[in-house]
């Protein structure tokens, strides 16, 4: 077998064509060789008749014979023999005499020489051709005799050259190899085309290919569990193979008859062959046969021209087919209860969705009891117990079933109290015959009954197990019963939706612990204060509880500290690291420090906590943010700092916001750099407005466009903090947050000139005795003389301090607002301490004195030195002492000596 360069075996078509281009190759190579030869004979055959009649003609012209009688025939017939010779075309013209000497030549030095060839011929009067190797070359020359009076008394030789010959052949060889070539083209041309049209009706197929198909077609057609029939347009049986003539009962002559005339084929069969229509898996009953049939048109040539049907029986797989049809469509049901329930942490939905996922696929109704406690996130604490039915799903809303919230104590003898006892799953096949399931509510009982509804599975939830409650599955439309089959399923289906609801009803558990956590560490009622008039709203998130806060807190001097915080994460982890960061906020800000200090302070303790869950603590931290704020209302300033959080707003009297210049820090944590604060004024009536990030971001939009939403829904003049705060979370608040939300709206006031005065006092002991007099005038002025004396007594003793162990300048300031607030303020950092002084000191009392007259004092450092500070509760206010002195200045009670 041919094969290609590859070594693969070419195809019949290949192999035809390759045969041919041979054949037209050799056929126009024969034709090229022997037109050269036919060529070269006619050019010798024309230089040979050339030169006899150029010879014969130079033999008999007049004159020759005179010429030859002349004393020097070579002068006169040399000349006359050269202009012949380029007249006639021919290489030379040789006169001799009888002996061969030559008296012409074109060679003039070859005249007298004996000529080269055979004359003999010619001297016995006969005209001879040949072919010799003479001094032009090889010639090719003609001698003929010349007579006079019958007697031959000279010779005539004419010639060629074989060289002459052959260039006339040379010229003639390029048309013959042309006409050679187009016929070897047209020739290819047609052995192409022909061998096309073999390619396309072999498919490009080998000989041993062929033949293997025909064999593996031959076994395959006739060794396949399947029936093939072919018919032509003439509705002929082409073709049928061994399983068709045993389906359809056909002789082994049935090949080429008539479709009509097959008599042992089925009627309905027939008319299948016969109409020639698209068949597509249809059934058809042939004898006791359930045959699956399929036909098409073939259309060879664009044109129907026939079928071809394939048979199967599908007797003996029709049951396996329903039997894989249904378990096919019962893990579909498990897959698709597998993805559709536990869509949601809840409880409740869960239920829903299995009660919704099986019908009406498995069951027409579905109804889940669960136990109280699951509800409530809680595992039970026995068997023997009410359950609540949590969810009901079926084919029409109007059974009459126990509706959705329905509390249930079902009696021991119903299947649902036995499955919940045992954890074990029981099927009823029919429920008029089950006396302890009627015994449960006869009236109800008997409306199902007529209802339609007549078979029941129920199943127990058990998870990890807990008897979590029972899902019952009730049968009306289908009319066989539920089987063990049935059960299987049930139990399958309801184990994988007890993991569902378990983890439901953990998140539910651990969600409301959070959320009682957090509630418990957030600020319950917001504490009293005159500097700010406060709104606030808190939601955690939908998933789980954050770790989102706020606190109001206040300050010596009528200050109050605002401070919003968020720490990344959900759950109790986050809310229980909320309350850290929020104990530390407020411990921090009882020592009276600055924003950028208490926020160095409170990142310290974050790094300390990451240091300690590195070591096995698990209360590191994942990341925290804080904004925390002193307000003055004497003063109207503001001092904010920021650790990563969002910055705040100020929404001015005149209904504009704005967004200071904050400088924005590093998250708490992450160490290394120092926080900066910046200092706003505020006119009376600014809103300060603080929030966490799940207020202006959410999924549909990222937190710039939150802000501007905020900027916008906060603008207008004339609210008070509460509207501003629904006025922002109508706009912004998610309705399913994904985290947490806090929202803080503070409404600044100012102490005014009739509540604040303050002096400044001389650096001298002497200044003491006037201050108490001025003091006490004021105090008069207020209408808190009842306060004077213990005024006076601790001003005395922090002027004094101030003067003795402090430095200039000194200044005194009395703040009149929830209570009286007496500053002392100098230029020393030195702190004062409390102590106890022993009875021969001379002093050490006066800490002690203004610690019993005061409700609260405490000391605050300043760029300028220190604050010295001491409030009292204002004279009718429920922190007023019972008596106006403490008990020690109760002379009454001391004992003479």
């Amino acid at each position: 077998m041919v094969r290609s360069l590859t070594g693969h075996p070419r195809s019949v078509a290949g192999q035809v064509f390759i045969l041919q281009v041979a054949v037209v190759v050799l056929l126009a190579a024969g034709a090229v060789l022997a037109l050269v030869l036919q060529s070269r004979s006619d050019v010798d055959r024309e230089a040979r008749n050339r030169s006899v009649g150029v010879a014969q003609t130079f033999a008999h012209s007049i004159g020759l014979r005179e010429a030859l009688k002349a004393p020097d025939p070579s002068a006169i017939l040399q000349p006359l023999t050269e202009e012949t010779r380029r007249s006639a075309g021919v290489d030379f013209i040789v006169i001799m005499d009888t002996e061969g000497i030559r008296y012409t030549h074109p060679q003039p030095d070859r005249i007298g020489q004996r000529f080269v060839g055979t004359i003999e011929p010619s001297l016995a009067g006969e005209v001879h051709t040949e072919s010799v190797r003479g001094p032009l070359g090889d010639e090719i020359q003609a001698i003929v005799p010349v007579f006079d009076e019958g007697k031959v008394v000279a010779l005539v030789s004419a010639g060629l050259t074989v060289q002459n010959v052959t260039d006339v052949v040379d010229r003639q060889l390029p048309v013959i190899l042309g006409v050679s070539a187009a016929g070897l083209a047209l020739a290819t041309v047609g052995t192409a085309l022909i061998t096309r049209r073999l390619r396309r009706q072999t498919h490009g197929l080998g000989p041993l290919e062929m033949t293997r198909m025909y064999e593996h077609h031959d076994a395959v057609l006739h060794a396949v569990r399947e029936g093939v029939v072919i018919t032509d347009g003439d509705a002929r049986l082409v073709l049928a193979n061994d399983e068709a003539r045993r389906l359809l009962g056909l002789p082994r002559d049935a090949e080429g008859r008539p479709i009509r005339e097959l008599s042992e084929l089925d009627q309905h069969m027939a008319e299948l062959l016969l109409s020639g229509r698209v068949a597509t898996d249809e059934v058809m009953a042939a004898g006791d046969r359930l045959l699956v049939v399929n036909q098409r048109p073939t259309v060879p040539r664009g044109q129907p021209e026939g079928a071809v049907v394939t048979i199967r029986d599908s007797t003996e797989m029709r049951v396996l087919s329903s039997r894989a049809e249904l378990a096919r469509r019962r893990l579909k049901l498990l897959y698709d209860a597998g993805v559709g329930v536990g869509t949601s942490l809840d409880v409740v939905r869960t239920a829903e969705e299995l009660a919704a996922v099986a019908v009406p696929r498995f069951a027409d109704f579905i109804t889940v009891d669960l136990a109280e406690p699951v509800l409530q996130g809680d595992e039970p604490s026995g068997t023997n117990m009410p359950l609540r039915r949590s969810a009901v799903s079926g084919i029409r809303d109007d059974s009459p079933l126990y509706p959705s919230g329905r509390l249930i104590d079902f009696l021991p003898s119903t299947p649902q109290a036995r499955g919940f006892g045992t954890g074990q799953a029981e099927v009823v096949t029919d429920l008029h015959e089950a006396p302890g399931w009627f015994a449960q509510d006869p009236p109800r009982a008997q409306a199902i009954l007529d209802y339609g509804i007549h078979s029941l599975i129920t199943a127990p939830l058990k998870a990890r197990g807990v008897m979590l409650g029972v899902v019952n599955f009730w049968r009306s439309q289908k009319p066989e019963p539920f089987d063990n089959d049935d059960l299987s399923l049930a139990e399958e289906l309801t184990a994988r939706a007890a993991v569902s609801i378990d983890n439901a009803r953990r998140f539910t558990r651990e969600h409301a612990m959070a959320v009682t956590l957090q509630r418990s560490l957030l600020p319950r009622a917001l504490p009293e204060q005159s500097a700010v008039e406060v709104a606030h709203f808190y939601q955690p998130a939908q998933s789980g509880v954050g770790g989102d806060w706020f606190d109001v807190i206040p300050l010596p001097g009528s200050r109050v500290a605002l401070v919003v915080g968020d720490v990344v994460g959900h759950g109790l982890h986050a809310a229980a690291t909320m309350g850290r960061l929020r104990t530390a906020v407020h411990n921090f800000s009882a020592l009276d420090l600055a924003p950028d200090e208490l926020l160095a302070h409170l990142d310290d303790l974050v790094q300390r906590i990451d240091h300690g869950a590195e070591s096995g603590d698990s209360g590191g931290l994942l990341g925290a943010t804080c904004l925390y704020a002193v307000y003055d209302p004497v003063s109207r300033r503001c001092v904010v700092g920021r650790a990563g959080h969002p910055p705040p707003l100020v929404v001015r009297p005149d209904g504009t916001v704005d967004v200071p210049p904050v400088p924005a820090g590093q998250p708490l944590g992450v160490g290394g750099m120092p926080f900066e604060t910046a200092e706003l004024e505020l006119s009376e009536g600014s809103q300060l407005v603080f929030y966490t990030d799940g207020l202006v971001e959410d999924r549909t939009r990222d937190i710039d466009q939150g802000l501007d939403l905020l900027r916008e829904a906060l603008s207008g003049p004339g609210r008070d903090p509460q509207e501003s705060c629904r006025a922002a979370l109508d706009v912004l608040l998610p309705e399913r947050p994904r985290d947490d939300v806090a929202l803080l709206v503070a409404r600044t006031r100012t102490l005014g000139p009739d509540q604040v005065v303050e002096w400044a006092v001389p650096f001298e002991p002497s200044a003491v005795g006037a201050m108490r007099a001025v003091v006490a005038e004021k105090l008069t002025e207020w209408g808190l003389s009842e306060l004077a004396f213990g005024t006076e007594l601790m001003l005395s003793e922090l002027i004094t301090n101030a003067i003795r162990h402090g430095s200039a300048p000194v200044r005194v300031r009395l703040l009149r607002d929830r209570t009286l607030t007496c500053e002392v303020a100098d230029g020393s950092n030195t702190s004062p301490h409390l102590r106890y002084a022993a009875t021969t000191d001379e002093g050490g009392r006066g800490l002690f004195l203004v610690a019993q007259f005061s409700r609260r004092w405490g000391t605050r450092y300043t760029p300028e030195g220190k604050v010295i500070w001491a409030e009292q509760p204002l004279p009718g206010s429920s922190e007023e002492p019972e008596g106006p002195y403490p008990d020690f200045f109760d002379i009454d009670s001391v004992e003479p000596i």
